[in-house]
């Protein structure tokens, strides 16, 4: 697939107004306040994955509503002092899978923390364990358009409150350095990565990679992939009911918790990224911190050559580089 989105000059310069509700604020606080009612960790169970040089801890905390939400926890064998904590979050239709597919983190020495996502890990990988009680409001198959009509019924309502009460909870896990938390994410857990960028104050870092949920609206002009064109589909089948699905997908706009961000931030995009279209990318990029009054550092990578794997391995290299710059990591 060639580039189909705007050239790499109009991208650095991509400033859209996404139409965001008067109410945006008071909503998310409402939601977030109803889930911090509970406290975070339901239980930390250690279990045998036959690696030696990682441990690992089954991890249930409190999500929206008070759900228990499961996640793995693993931190580098040997290590006793407090960690830095990366709080990972999965793609779209995956779902934890099993502890030792994601080692990444473990290995430069970091304390980590995988969500799984409610409602999903059928799509691929190797499952999820974690039911979504709340999927009943009008709405297609797909996580995309669950309760696409109402923003108090949307699934992303949901994945999103559990994404903050994540960093909740890893930061009462034993080990762990709670200033130095850091949200990481590709795709749908790039979007997730920030949504909490813009609802943790405090966070110490963000790594975004093809951001799901940025620039919702021209996303869905441009392509028919993936998440994007399940709600497509959907509103195919369900004429007129546009209004009701812009009005609740402005609610979870990446780029309007790109505002409210004030951590320092690592983007990387694929300019031929046809799943989640690089201007969404470039559109929380530009516009990120600009209401928080602070000048956070941030950089974005292009990869003109490359569609929704972005930079992959190498990306990721770039962004083991540059956290432990930011943040200091493990000695």
């Amino acid at each position: 697939m060639p580039a189909f989105d705007l050239p790499l000059t109009e991208l650095e310069r991509h400033r859209p107004d996404v139409g965001e509700p008067a109410d945006f604020d008071a909503f998310w606080l409402r939601t977030l306040k109803e889930a911090a009612q509970a406290e975070p960790l339901v239980s930390v169970r250690p279990v045998e994955t036959g690696l030696r040089l990682t441990r690992t801890w089954d991890v249930t905390f409190r999500g929206f509503a008070g759900d228990p939400v499961r996640a793995w926890f693993s931190r580098p064998a040997g290590f006793d002092e407090p960690l830095p904590a990366v709080v990972e979050f999965a793609g779209y239709g995956r779902g934890r899978g099993l502890p030792h597919e994601r080692l990444t983190w473990v290995n430069a020495g970091y304390a980590h923390l995988l969500m799984d996502n409610r409602g999903q890990g059928d799509a691929y990988g190797c499952g999820g364990d974690t039911p979504d009680p709340h999927a009943t409001a009008p709405g297609g198959p797909g996580p995309a358009v669950r309760g696409l009509l109402a923003p108090e019924d949307y699934h992303y309502r949901r994945l999103i409150t559990d994404a903050v009460r994540a960093v909740t909870a890893v930061r009462e896990l034993p080990g762990v350095d709670p200033a130095r938390t850091v949200a990481v994410g590709n795709s749908q857990g790039g979007g997730l990565a920030l949504a909490v960028a813009g609802l943790v104050p405090d966070l110490a870092a963000l790594l975004v990679t093809a951001p799901l949920l940025c620039g919702i609206r021209r996303a869905l002009d441009l392509t028919d992939a993936g998440p994007y064109g399940e709600i497509a589909s959907y509103l195919a089948v369900h004429r007129g009911a546009e209004d009701d699905a812009y009005r609740t997908l402005s609610y979870v706009e990446g780029v309007s918790f790109a505002r409210r961000a004030q951590a320092p931030a690592h983007f990387g995009v694929g300019l031929r990224d046809t799943v989640c279209p690089p201007s969404g990318a470039y559109a929380a990029f530009n516009r990120y911190a600009e209401l928080t009054g602070t000048d956070p550092r941030k950089e974005i990578h292009a990869y003109p050559f490359n569609g929704h794997e972005g930079g992959d391995a190498v990306q990721v290299r770039r962004q083991l580089a540059w956290v432990r710059a930011v943040l200091g990591g493990p000695e």
